[in-house]
């Protein structure tokens, strides 16, 4: 009786031990989607049990404030916002979401990233872009109230954003320039979840606009392909920027699309013929009347 107690002792105080040394990576992590009205943009609230980190804060305050109300009803501190990119659509919701809760932190995976979002938010000042959005206006000796894109943004060190009290997120960064100039996705191993920001949109047109070259295309299609090939053994859901979940097939559905982009901007013989065949091809995608149609404007010079 006493060696079996002494055996159950030292048996819990083994449990322990490993409990207490497990890595942060091994922690479970849950995701929540917050799916934005405005341009069908993903902010994906992630959680330890203990702490929230929240991918992409949306593209206009009005969504960032039913955001924060989504966030608040977890019961948990936000203890980070990641933005993936330097477009608007993802990083407009940063000013309200700071006020909400200001324990945060606005963090970037690089500061390529952080660069692509001050000059993005700049340009869009210089052309009134911003004139909806005051509070995102950059600080400056004429602005003195504007948002202070260098102190609030934060660049990680290294490629792994911690949870307060354990777990984390892997980064990837490594990207050719595609739908934007720098662009971060996550991996998930725990989910097998890849959360693909902007590589991938489902059932949404693609940004194909302003800046988005023939070089970009390339690259993305390409950037396409090595997902097929990285997660083929592991077919994991996509969580996309925009639109809904998916499995492995989507990266297939995305690669015909792209071909299909590039062939019918190339022999159009006016924006709108390119308008009327890719609309026909993909009927039930969103947002054709600003996505698409700025894609459009910027292929086909006709």
């Amino acid at each position: 009786m006493i060696r079996k107690l002494i055996i159950t002792a030292a048996t819990s105080t083994l449990l322990l031990v490993l409990l207490a040394c497990q890595s942060p990576q091994e922690m479970q992590i849950e995701v929540d989607v917050y799916k934005g009205g405005v341009a069908t943009v993903n902010s994906y609230i992630f959680s330890n049990g203990k702490s929230l980190i929240v991918m992409d804060v949306q593209r206009a305050t009005s969504e960032a404030k039913k955001l924060a109300e989504f966030i608040e009803q977890k019961g948990l501190p936000l203890t980070h916002i990641l933005v993936s990119h330097g477009h608007p659509d993802h990083y407009t919701g940063m000013d309200w979401l700071l006020k909400e809760f200001p324990g945060a932190k606005v963090v970037v995976a690089n500061e390529d990233i952080k660069q692509d979002i001050i000059g993005f938010s700049t340009w869009m000042e210089s052309v009134g872009w911003l004139d909806t959005e005051p509070t995102l206006k950059p600080k400056s000796e004429e602005n003195p109230d504007g948002f202070d894109y260098e102190e609030n943004i934060t660049v990680l060190k290294g490629n792994t954003l911690e949870f307060n009290e354990g777990g984390s997120l892997q980064l990837s960064t490594q990207y050719k320039p595609a739908e934007c100039e720098h662009l971060t996705t996550v991996y998930v191993p725990g989910l097998n979840a890849l959360f693909s920001s902007d590589f991938c949109y489902s059932k949404v047109h693609l940004w194909m606009g302003a800046g988005v070259t023939n070089a970009h295309i390339q690259n993305w299609r390409e950037q396409l392909d090595a997902f097929n090939v990285e997660f083929a053994d592991r077919n994991p859901t996509i969580y996309p920027g925009h639109g809904e979940s998916s499995d492995l097939g989507l990266l297939d559905e995305l690669i015909r699309y792209i071909d299909d982009f590039e062939r019918v901007t190339a022999s159009a013989s006016s924006k709108q013929e390119a308008m009327t065949e890719m609309q026909g091809l993909y009927p039930d995608y969103a947002e054709a009347d600003f996505l698409l149609k700025y894609s459009i404007d910027f292929h086909v010079k006709k």
